[in-house]
């Protein structure tokens, strides 16, 4: 299968939630390289989450066209979340089940079965240091361990683009570390990579383009070094800080 030049084309992309006075999402377009990590960026509120959402097709636009590998969304759901994989800020697994068990349910999920299934989970536990907990049940598992299986379940399938909402928020440095190595490596391996973060140093670190929304509008993107330089600042938190303010946003 060939993949296109380009993974992720969106264009005028509408979102108002019923009974909001304004559009989360209000006439966006971007688009993002194949095989490369993208940061969507933003404070609170600003309409990052509600972009992801309907890139991975959980909620619908009120306008705009989004396509993924070459394919419209709206005609082509089905195949594009056989292609696609998630990893919500939310710890999505259950947490009475063993490791083991909960990767084992998903990977069935995406059709995945026998001794080649086993064989990826092994894989993948080893990689991020949980062989040993297998057969432990998640609800013992720390923060770090948790985000580190919740990372596998949406890479088991080998998607072609990974949606990450804030992968590495509340974990240890050394989780932290591990998730990032790992997901450079899925990069490496051809796997786009889309992420949100409030860890500016994190993604200044990790992406190769990021695109900076506030109240669900663009105002900047591109490469951030070269976005640095271009507006005067020291690395990429003192950018978002200027262009967003120092107001807090819950």
């Amino acid at each position: 299968m060939t993949t296109p030049s380009v993974a992720v084309e969106v264009k005028h992309l509408f979102k108002t939630y019923k009974g909001a006075t304004s559009p989360a999402v209000n006439n966006i377009s971007f688009s993002i390289e194949s095989k490369s990590i993208f940061g969507l960026l933003g404070p609170n509120g600003a309409g990052k989450t509600t972009t992801i959402s309907i890139l991975c097709g959980l909620i619908q636009p009120s306008k705009g066209d989004v396509a993924l590998l070459g394919l419209s969304l709206k005609n082509n759901l089905e195949e594009i979340k056989q292609r696609i994989g998630i990893v919500p800020q939310e710890i999505a697994l259950y947490p009475a089940l063993t490791a083991y068990e909960n990767l084992r349910y998903i990977g069935n999920m995406y059709g995945l079965k026998g001794s080649a299934l086993k064989k990826t989970i092994s894989e993948h536990l080893e990689i991020v240091g949980l062989q040993a907990h297998a057969n432990s049940r998640v609800e013992t598992f720390s923060g770090g361990m948790k985000r580190r299986i919740n990372l596998i379940a949406g890479i088991l399938h080998q998607p072609e683009i990974l949606f990450l909402d804030e992968p590495t928020v509340g974990v240890d440095v050394q989780s932290r570390n591990l998730i990032t190595e790992h997901l450079r490596l899925l990069n490496k391996q051809g796997c786009t990579i889309i992420y949100t973060s409030h860890l500016m140093e994190e993604a200044e670190n990790l992406c190769s383009d990021i695109t900076i929304v506030d109240n669900g509008e663009i105002i900047i993107s591109g490469k951030p070094k070269q976005l640095i330089t271009e507006n005067h600042t020291e690395n990429l938190e003192q950018l978002f800080l200027k262009l967003t303010g120092k107001k807090i946003r819950d």
